[in-house]
């Protein structure tokens, strides 16, 4: 990933809420408690129906901090805003530097697949021997929330962007659905933002919204769109996608 310099923000040991304007057509709900509610669609446009066992269901209601609460990192400092991010999603982390972009994709799988008790399902691919690990043989018959939390931070160390692009199949971008992946494995660092909503119009233009964790690890975020300065990203002009941390090719798109 690109380091960039970051610039703590305290006040007597508070945080200082940011709280960015979104665009007349992109309406924000200060007490929407979950993504659903606190971000309505662009005007004409709509989002779609999901079964309420989806991954992408669990993704659109996933729960926020109340609105102008900052990131923070893995041993508490602050990550002001920047025009990064308009919302933080509220799941704790360790204390550890373990949880960063791809750890923050993978852990929202795996949360999920957890959720639906869906232990076999539950496996990443790590980078050092190219093979799958999967919860259920580590878990040897104890499938308790705090033995799953160990087994994410296990993956957490072994595996990377370069061994979860390996994971997914690659589809392309027109075809994107709440759930796919960006992603680049790069040298030294590659970078991975997971596709947390999408809503449509009448003639099939798409919208999407992205959420991402970055180094050092820090809590997952629900990023800004530079273009709009709110949270729905459109379709890109050429093939670029350009993220306020980051930029991908439309061909990087993956799926689970």
């Amino acid at each position: 990933m690109k380091l960039f310099t970051l610039i703590l923000i305290c006040c007597c040991g508070s945080q200082i809420p940011i709280i960015h304007p979104i665009q007349n057509e992109e309406k924000s709900h200060s007490e929407g408690k979950v993504l659903l509610t606190r971000f309505d669609p662009p005007d004409s446009f709509s989002r779609i129906n999901y079964d309420s066992n989806s991954f992408a269901f669990y993704l659109e209601h996933l729960p926020l901090k109340k609105r102008g609460e900052l990131v923070k990192y893995y041993n508490g400092d602050i990550k002001p805003d920047n025009d990064v991010y308009c919302a933080v999603v509220n799941m704790e982390i360790s204390d550890k530097d373990l949880q960063q972009c791809a750890d923050a994709v993978m852990r929202l799988r795996g949360e999920y697949l957890f959720q639906q008790k869906q232990y076999d399902k539950i496996s990443f691919r790590f980078a050092g021997d190219g093979q799958m690990h999967g919860f259920k043989a580590y878990a040897n018959n104890d499938y308790s929330y705090k033995k799953f939390r160990k087994y994410m931070e296990y993956v957490f160390g072994y595996a990377n962007t370069a061994s979860l692009k390996k994971q997914l199949r690659p589809v392309p971008f027109s075809s994107m659905q709440v759930g796919d992946v960006l992603i680049q494995s790069g040298n030294p660092y590659g970078h991975a933002v997971i596709v947390v909503d999408v809503c449509q119009n009448k003639n099939g233009e798409k919208k999407y919204m992205l959420a991402q964790s970055y180094m050092p690890a820090q809590e997952t975020q629900i990023l800004l769109c530079p273009a709009s300065g709110g949270p729905w990203y459109g379709l890109p002009n050429g093939s670029t996608i350009s993220t306020p941390q980051w930029t991908f090719d439309t061909s990087d798109l993956r799926r689970w």
